[in-house]
C-alpha cells in the first residue's frame, strides 16, 4: 500500500472535514495544514496530529514530501491563486468549488494541470450522495428511457445564506445551483449546454443585507442542451431559521419510459430537547461525523481523491466539467441582469470540452 503525504489549506468547516478524514485514513503518510486563524490552526493540528501546521500555505510548498493538497480556503477569490501555486509546484490538487472567478483563470489552471500531468479536481460533493448516484444510474442504464426534462430545487436556511453571501459577491447560481448544474450535466453526458435563461428574486436577504447590497433570495436557471432537452435548476438561501433542516432538495427526472422523483430534504432526523430546542443533525450538504461513521457525502469525496492520487486513478470530476458549469452560472447571471437568454459559449471565452 502506497502512503502519501497530504496538505490541507484552510481548515474551516469543509477543510476541517477534509483534514480529519485524511488523518484517519491509512493511505495518509503525513498531514500538513495551513490556516490563517491561530486558534483554529492549533485546534485542528491537535485533533489530527498534523506533522506541520503553518499560517501561510506557501511555507508548505517547500515541503518535498507533500504529493497532494486539498484547498478549502475562503473567500472564494483565493481559490485561483492558491491552486495556481500548488499546480506550479507539481502537486495534485483538490479545489473546493468554484474553480475560479474568471473563465481565463480556470483555463490557466486546467492548462497547468495538463502540462504537468497532475490530477486536478473540484469539490462537487453531491456526486457522492447515494441518492444522486442512483438518479444518474437510472438515466445511464435506460431505466427511465430517454431523458426528456430535469428539475432540481435546492434551498438552504438564511443563516447559512448570510454566511456564504457575506464573504464573496457570488450569486445563488454560483454558490448553490452550481452543485446541481454539475449533477444534471453529469447525468446527461455527453450532451452539452447551448443556451441559458435565468431570473432572480429578492426578499428577505436583501432586507437584511447592508444598504445598497443586491442579494437575491433565489435564482432559477433554465438550460437548453444540444440534445434538445431543457433542464431547470433553482437555488436559494433564505429559508426561515425555524425550517426543519439546513438544506432541502427536490429532484424530478422525466424520461420516455418513466420518471424518478427524489426527496433529499433531510427531514428524517429532527432532535428537540428542553435545553436547546430544535436541532438539525445530519441535514447539511457536507454532512457530519457521528462517532465511528460519517453521515453525508464529503468524507467519501475526500477519500476518493486520496485514492486517486495514491493508486493513480482518474478523478470523478474533471476540471473541464467544472469549467463548463462555471460558464453556465456566469451566463445565468448575465441573463438575469439583461432579462434575456444567453447563448453559449460566452462571448470571448474559449470552449473547453469535458474530458472523457
Amino acid at each position: 500500500m502506497k502512503q502519501i503525504s497530504i496538505a490541507i489549506v484552510g481548515t474551516g468547516w469543509c477543510g476541517g472535514i477534509r483534514a480529519e478524514t485524511c488523518a484517519a485514513h491509512p493511505l495518509t503518510k503525513s498531514l500538513h495544514i495551513a490556516e490563517i486563524r491561530p486558534e483554529r490552526l492549533a485546534e485542528v493540528a491537535k485533533a489530527t496530529g498534523a506533522k506541520s501546521a503553518v499560517s501561510d500555505y506557501r511555507e508548505l510548498l517547500k515541503t518535498g514530501e507533500i504529493e497532494a493538497v486539498y484547498i478549502s480556503a475562503t473567500p472564494e477569490s483565493t481559490h485561483y491563486p492558491i491552486a495556481r501555486d500548488w499546480l506550479a509546484a507539481g502537486k495534485h490538487v483538490f479545489l473546493e468549488k468554484p474553480i475560479a472567478l474568471e473563465l481565463a483563470e480556470a483555463d490557466e489552471l486546467i492548462a497547468l494541470a495538463r502540462k504537468s500531468r497532475l490530477k486536478f479536481t473540484i469539490g462537487y460533493s453531491q456526486r457522492f450522495n447515494p441518492k444522486f448516484a442512483y438518479v444518474r444510474k437510472s438515466i445511464r442504464d435506460g431505466t427511465i428511457g430517454k431523458p426528456v426534462s430535469a428539475l432540481v430545487s435546492r434551498h438552504i436556511t438564511r443563516g447559512l445564506g448570510q454566511k456564504i453571501s457575506g464573504r464573496v459577491k457570488l450569486s445563488p447560481a454560483a454558490m448553490e445551483c452550481t452543485h446541481d448544474l454539475d449533477f444534471v450535466l453529469w447525468c446527461l453526458e455527453p450532451a452539452k449546454p447551448v443556451r441559458v435563461y435565468s431570473q432572480v428574486n429578492y426578499g428577505a436577504m436583501q432586507m437584511q443585507a447592508p444598504a445598497g447590497s443586491q442579494v437575491p433570495d433565489t435564482q432559477w436557471v433554465m438550460v437548453t442542451m444540444d440534445s434538445g432537452l431543457s433542464l431547470v435548476v433553482g437555488g436559494g438561501w433564505s429559508l426561515p431559521l425555524g425550517y426543519p433542516n439546513f438544506s432541502t432538495t427536490w429532484i424530478e427526472m422525466i424520461g420516455t419510459e418513466g420518471a424518478l422523483l427524489v426527496d433529499d430534504s433531510h427531514r428524517d432526523v429532527v432532535l428537540n430537547t428542553v435545553k436547546k430546542g430544535m436541532q438539525l443533525p445530519m441535514s447539511t450538504m457536507p454532512g457530519e461525523r457521528v462517532d465511528h461513521t460519517y453521515a453525508g457525502p464529503m468524507a467519501a469525496e475526500t477519500i476518493h481523491f486520496l485514492e486517486a492520487v495514491a493508486y493513480d486513478r482518474p478523478v470523478m470530476v474533471a476540471p473541464e466539467h467544472a469549467r463548463m458549469v462555471m460558464e453556465i452560472y456566469m451566463a445565468a447571471d448575465v441573463s438575469a441582469e439583461r432579462n434575456e437568454s444567453v447563448t453559449l459559449p460566452l462571448k470571448g471565452s474559449k470552449s473547453v470540452r469535458a474530458a472523457a
